[in-house]
């Protein structure tokens, strides 16, 4: 591709963002995009991508970085597949894929001249994480990066940074250098010394968000952090200078002056009287704060609101108790000053703002808080090098480490490393996406990347993301660094800020919901401070079908099963509309589904819940940790009384207190075998207790002589653990937590209980890789980021996250920016950033300003934060979108939100139809609906003389033999061994479609449904590690067997109504001596009386003679189907045939058993 027609193709671009795409993708060009939900951020970014690839000497050259595993190989996927389709002359009808197709060619074209072979070297397009990143670089300077050998990189580090904080401590009393700043923290904390150690843990976790200001400050400490207090106090008035809408300037000033002196003249003490003889605007230095705290007290009340009226209080005396010119004067003044309250509420960053004026802190520590802060900043070095000491020691890092030592080894701007000049002169290009979740370190080492580029020298930094889609604080994620990069650029790169508007993804009643909803409920201007973004509008693109206004459900009570039937009747309402949708249901919490799943399950409605289903809340779980911890530690009590309360032994609560409830101390072991406590429990309860003794005693005799997982195995389906669920689901949850006590196993013992404890918490459901279950997913806000479904729900928006506990210390590193006035004149400090700190009160102290100061700014960083996890939630919907709101209202009444729930944020758009059901109810005739109560609990459990099955005549029985799953047979791994991982995952969704086929009906089913499922298909692969780069053909795959099976004479007849058909019937059984378990894909009886068992086999033969193809995987798998039917013979006397169906070949093979 010529530049001529590179340059044509730009051109060419149509559309409200067309001139925006065109710079973003100018290869010339140092650029920052936003790009809110659906605009094709993706798209754009491998386009960019494409266009330099087709310009630079070698890929290496181009650096695109991403946040994560899953966004890595996707963007990589994309661009191999982009170059892949490049090779189809024809070019795509649609214009965004027709852009893509002609960059791609041109990326192939410079591909072949340069003889790059990147189909056969993909490893050379640097796309990768920024861990990875970081990890490459101290990989180059092994010494300088002060790593040497290269040590694991922990996921979690918690034990680690408690061990240093420890060893820190320790220090008390010592001649260590640091033994008076542990008595100082000490004495603060009131000698608590678990408190001081985790304080200092959490401090290490999060260093890189402070340790570049501490050891720069070293000598100097109160000085630089007294600087940052004041230098916070000047960014928020040069701020709030800036957001004063410039017609109401000089009449804010002029009615300032004249309450002032009202007030003046009464002697009424007011704050607003020290605006008396102001004739200008406040300026932004830590003196003028009086000032505009008074400006806050003229226009706010007390509750931060602007004030509905003006009275004698605040300087406006009633027009009524004067006469004459005083009169039409004071009248006039507060008619002036009511239209200024007026003009001023509707902007609402400029309120919020003002109101934080009176939090603002003093720019001094007082000598009793610079003792403990002065303390803790020598303490904090002392933990850091403690902890790499650590690291050393192990042979371990964490993520920080690896960011500051890839810094380490780029050094600084001024000073480059020979690591950062080659780089300089390797790297040309580096492609951010995501940036709005961009930390503190990723920051550093980006400007380390970029140091010493300058505009027009060939090197170029694009940079993508949506500062409305940063939700990600939890992860040091920094908004104000995304803000600051768009006015200021990064390092020395300035950067074209560019903003695309067009909604791929949503119908256009949707887009027009947003714009209308979410303009109320983010902030009308950024705020560095507070983490304030504004929202930005979208609009539809013009090929978007008109759709449906989003709908809101509001409950008047908080009943969480009443919202479970709802969501059950909406996805069931759904189903009907369109069965092949795609649904989500989206929480802020994962407590929040607790009776939703359920509730589905009771349903039918099959689902996947991706990390949301903790195995640890589920009985089978819960009994075998009991079983685990009680054969372990027989001391136990806990754990001892809830494993004989399990349902393998299933003791009354009466029983359990008559065994236990007179000898606290004695082992509960002990008690079984003491025949006197036996006397004192019922008939039954001694006959369970007799049992279950049994089956403990020869566990315990085996303690310690084999693995432990083996051991609590054994145990568990000795005493008939088994029997005791409910279906193949609880058994998989077991196989899972048995396969966590095989890594946890130290010589057949477990070292540490609360470290089971604490993996089982972290212990996940599988999620149902069934395609019914595939169309229908469960999953937390955050992870629905990046995703989208043709119909949304949003449950649990009333309910409030739980407030966390005050912190010891709070700590914050604020990125600086300049302001721009309404004359475009900018005003504050100028970049950099600074850490503000602040240790809790004492216990007998008064609030401590500058520590209530962070912790404001923290509430108002993570109300923003949640107002957008909304805008995410929300915009993941394609077609429909639900709302489910819940207030506890009380008759007589008005409804209220709870605070910090997502419904307060959407208060002002949805509080008429809260009003209209509350309207509704009280003017009903109809009682409201009475929740009745619970059934008494029924104790779950198996029948007091239940004994182990015996095993069926003719088996070598083996009492710890384990079964022979069909799936590790042999035979499983012959039909695989050729075929790809994607050509299995393939085969799986395939089965699970054919079921849900049968089960719907085939009449229901035609060539036109399946292909309107492609988004379902691709839902059923991805949780199976499908690849993109191999989804779109995988997805093909799907529906090319689906519709030859429906439309094949063959298919029809196998997958038809037929007498006693079932799919997927699974049996289990005994053969030559060993148990085996199997799943037919498909058996029925015919017409004749003749039992078929037929297998799909979804593989496709691409050379010549397909019936010899067919001839030999019939005798391939020959034996396996022969396996089948002699288990089915075992039940089924009629005569079996066999078959073999392959969908996409249309082929069938069939022999007699």
């Amino acid at each position: 591709m010529t530049e001529g027609e590179f340059a044509a193709d730009l051109e060419n671009l149509r559309g409200q963002d067309a001139a925006a795409r065109r710079a973003a993708l100018d290869p010339a060009r140092s650029v920052i995009v936003q790009a809110p939900a659906g605009s094709g951020k993706t798209e754009l970014l491998i386009q960019r991508y494409l266009a330099l690839l087709a310009r630079v000497d070698s890929p290496e050259e181009i650096i695109a970085i991403t946040f994560t595993r899953k966004a890595t190989a996707e963007m990589r996927a994309r661009v191999l597949d982009a170059l892949l389709r490049a090779e189809n002359d024809t070019p795509p009808a649609k214009p965004h894929e027709f852009l893509t197709w002609r960059l791609a060619r041109g990326a192939r074209s410079r591909d072949s001249q340069a003889r790059w072979n990147i189909a056969e070297n993909p490893n050379r397009l640097r796309i990768q994480t920024i861990d990875s990143l970081c990890h490459w670089l101290t990989l180059q300077l092994p010494m300088l990066s002060g790593f040497g050998a290269q040590p694991e990189t922990l996921e979690e580090a918690d034990e680690l940074y408690l061990e240093a904080a420890r060893r820190t401590l320790a220090g008390l009393g010592s001649d260590s250098g640091w033994s008076s700043h542990v008595a100082t923290l000490l004495r603060h904390l009131d000698n608590h010394a678990e408190r001081a150690q985790q304080l200092l843990a959490d401090m290490l976790g999060v260093r890189d968000q402070w340790i570049r200001s501490v050891t720069q400050a070293q000598g100097k400490e109160r000085e630089v952090l007294e600087a940052a207090l004041a230098n916070a106090t000047r960014d928020a008035l040069a701020s709030l200078a800036a957001r004063i809408p410039e017609e109401a300037r000089a009449e804010l000033v002029a009615l300032a002056a004249h309450a002032a002196e009202n007030l003046e003249a009464t002697g009424k003490a007011s704050p607003i009287r020290r605006c008396l003889g102001v004739t200008a605007i406040p300026g932004s230095a830590p003196e003028d704060l009086d000032a505009w705290r008074a400006i806050a007290e003229l226009l706010l009340n007390q509750s931060g609101c602007v004030r509905r009226t003006a009275d004698a209080r605040v300087g406006f005396p009633a027009p009524s108790d004067a006469k004459g010119a005083e009169r039409r004067q004071r009248k006039d003044m507060k008619t002036r000053f009511e239209a200024l309250l007026a003009a001023t509420e509707p902007h609402r960053t400029f309120v919020e703002q003002l109101r934080f004026t009176r939090m603002l802190p003093p720019s001094m520590y007082s000598e009793a808080q610079w003792r403990i802060v002065a303390g803790l900043v020598r303490l904090l070095p002392v933990a850091v090098a403690q902890l790499e000491v650590l690291f050393r020691e192990r042979g371990e890092v964490d993520f920080t480490a690896v960011a500051q030592a890839a810094v380490r080894a780029l050094g600084a701007p001024e000073a480059p490393t020979d690591l950062a000049l080659a780089l300089d002169c390797r790297v040309r290009h580096l492609l951010i996406d995501e940036f709005q979740d961009t930390s503190w370190s990723q920051y550093d080492l980006l400007q380390g990347l970029t140091a010493g580029w300058q505009r027009d020298d060939g090197r170029t930094l694009f940079v993508v993301g949506d500062p409305m889609q940063s939700i990600y604080r939890f992860r040091k994620a920094e908004v104000g660094l995304y803000v600051r990069a768009w006015h200021e650029g990064i390092g020395g790169v300035a950067l074209d800020a560019l903003r695309l508007a067009v909604n791929f993804r949503s119908t256009r009643a949707i887009v027009d919901w947003f714009n209308r909803t979410f303009h109320q409920v983010l902030p009308d201007a950024e705020d560095l401070a507070s983490g304030a973004v504004p929202f930005a509008p979208s609009v539809a693109d013009d090929g978007a079908t008109e759709g449906v206004t989003p709908e809101l459900y509001p409950l008047l009570a908080m009943e969480r099963e009443a919202e479970a039937r709802l969501v059950t009747e909406l996805v069931e309402r759904t189903r009907a509309e369109d069965p092949g949708q795609s649904i989500a249901i989206l929480v802020r919490s994962r407590s929040h589904l607790v009776e939703i799943a359920p509730a589905l399950k009771a349903a039918g409605l099959g689902f996947q819940a991706i990390e949301i289903e903790q195995l640890g809340h589920r009985p089978v779980v819960q009994d075998l940790a009991a079983l685990t911890r009680a054969l372990v530690h027989p001391a136990d009590r806990v754990a001892w009384l809830a494993m004989l309360r399990a349902p393998w032994c299933g003791l009354t609560l009466a029983d359990l207190e008559a065994l236990a409830g007179s000898d606290h101390d004695a082992a509960l072991w002990t008690l079984i075998n003491d025949s006197a406590s036996l006397a004192r429990i019922s008939e039954d309860g001694t006959r369970r207790l007799n049992r279950v003794r049994e089956a403990l005693g020869q566990a315990l005799a085996r303690r310690r002589r084999e693995p432990l997982r083996r051991w609590v195995e054994a145990a568990w389906l000795t005493l008939g653990g088994p029997a005791c669920t409910d279906d193949a689901g609880d058994l998989e949850d077991a196989q899972v937590f048995l396969r966590l006590l095989e890594e946890l196993e130290e010589g057949g013992d477990l070292p540490r209980v609360d470290t089971l404890e604490e993996r089982v918490a972290a212990l996940y459901a599988l999620p149902d890789s069934g395609a019914d279950a595939a169309r229908l997913q469960l999953m937390t806000i955050h992870k629905a980021k990046g995703l989208q479904f043709d119909t949304v729900i949003l449950p649990g928006l009333g309910y409030s996250p739980r407030r966390a506990d005050p912190r010891l210390l709070l700590w914050l590193e604020r990125p600086r920016i300049r302001h721009p006035l309404p004359s475009g004149e900018k005003v504050g400090v100028r970049d950099g950033s600074d850490l503000l700190l602040a240790p809790i009160r004492e216990a007998s102290a008064e609030k401590d300003a500058i520590y209530e100061y962070l912790r404001e700014l923290d509430r108002a960083k993570e109300d923003h934060e949640a107002a957008r996890l909304l805008y995410v939630a929300a915009t993941r919907a394609k077609s429909r979108l639900h709302l489910i709101g819940q207030v506890q209202w009380k008759e007589g009444s008005a409804a209220k939100p709870k605070a910090r729930s997502l419904l307060e944020h959407l208060w002002p758009v949805v509080a008429p139809a809260f009003e209209q059901a509350i309207a509704q109810v009280e003017t009903s005739l109809q009682p409201r609906a009475v929740i009745s109560a619970a059934a008494p609990h029924a104790i779950r459990r198996l029948v007091s003389g239940w004994r182990l099955p015996k095993p069926p005549a003719g088996i070598a029985w083996r009492p710890r033999a384990e079964i022979v799953y069909e799936a590790r047979s042999p035979l499983d791994e012959v039909e695989f061994s050729w075929a790809s991982e994607t050509a299995k995952h393939v085969g799986t969704v395939v089965h699970g479609f054919l079921q849900w086929i049968a089960k719907d009906g085939l009449e229901r089913w035609n060539a036109q449904r399946i292909g309107g499922m492609h988004d379902a298909f691709a839902c059923g692969l991805a949780p199976l590690g499908v690849p993109q780069s191999e989804m779109q053909s995988a997805v093909a795959r799907v529906a090319e067997a689906l519709t030859a099976n429906i439309t094949d004479e063959r298919g029809r007849w196998v997958l038809g109504a037929q007498a006693e058909a079932r799919s997927e019937l699974r049996l289990t059984g005994a053969l030559a001596g060993e148990i085996v378990s199997v799943a037919i894909d498909r058996t029925f009886v015919d017409e004749h009386g003749t039992r078929w068992i037929v297998d799909y086999k979804t593989g496709i033969h691409a050379g010549g003679d397909p019936e010899g193809f067919l001839d030999r995987e019939q005798e391939r798998y020959r034996a396996q189907l022969e396996r089948y039917a002699a288990l089915v013979r075992e039940l089924d006397r009629r005569p079996i045939r066999l078959g073999l169906y392959f969908p996409l070949l249309r082929g069938w093979r069939e022999w007699a058993f």
